[in-house]
């Protein structure tokens, strides 16, 4: 079991936030799920059995050492407004991509060509919480399907500028099913997120174990 292991919540329950519960759940590890609508984090705790708990979002948030923001990067600026003392001391973690559809079918950037989405976070933190952009390098149908890839895992790769952090987001990721494999710090958040270098929606441009990796990151 893990109970000596960071205790995990998953805010929102988009595609992201199920695979990242499900994987969690598959890899023998406790999660609290919260959504809006606690409803929706009941049917989906009763849908993955024992591991999984669902709570309100801000008692999800006090009971775990680790906060997954599953949801748009417009909601994460939000939440951490709203749940500041809960999120007091905690590590964030941020999949999101600042994107929306571009009205021709794909998607464009809502933030400025330069700028990430994990810098920005970065600079909206509540006093104590630390920060890792994590699980969002991968779109959700592969953090679906490659979790667990055998004989070797595929990668998903973090930034964190506190490297206090490092090995229980690597323990997350693990996890999850995949390859830990950290970038350097919260400013290279861009090369990680879409459109990135390193992001499957990128010029990575598909799922990738540690040996494919051409040149090390």
């Amino acid at each position: 079991m893990s109970s000596n292991k960071s205790k995990v919540a998953v805010i929102g329950l988009g595609n992201i936030g199920k695979v990242v519960a499900s994987n969690l759940v598959k890899g023998n590890r406790e999660v609290i799920i919260a959504s809006r609508k606690l409803e929706d984090a009941k049917a989906l705790a009763q849908q993955l059995g024992s591991l999984a708990k669902a709570a309100e979002v801000p008692t999800a948030i006090k009971e775990a050492d680790i906060v997954v923001m599953s949801v748009s990067f417009s909601t994460i600026k939000e939440l951490l407004t709203k749940y500041a003392t809960e999120l007091q001391g905690k590590i964030i973690v941020d999949p999101s991509n600042p994107i929306a559809p571009d009205g021709k079918g794909g998607f464009k950037k809502i933030i400025d060509a330069h700028e990430s989405a994990g810098q920005i976070i970065a600079g909206l933190l509540p006093k104590g919480a630390k920060l890792a952009k994590a699980l969002g390098t991968l779109g959700a149908g592969s953090l679906a399907s490659a979790a667990y890839k055998k004989p070797e895992a595929a990668v998903l790769f973090f930034a964190t500028d506190d490297n206090s952090i490092n090995t229980k987001i690597e323990e997350l990721i693990s996890d999850n099913g995949f390859e830990p494999v950290h970038v350097g710090h919260i400013d290279q958040s861009i090369r990680i997120e879409v459109f990135g270098e390193l992001h499957e929606f990128g010029a990575l441009g598909k799922v990738v174990t540690k040996s494919e990796l051409k040149q090390p990151v």
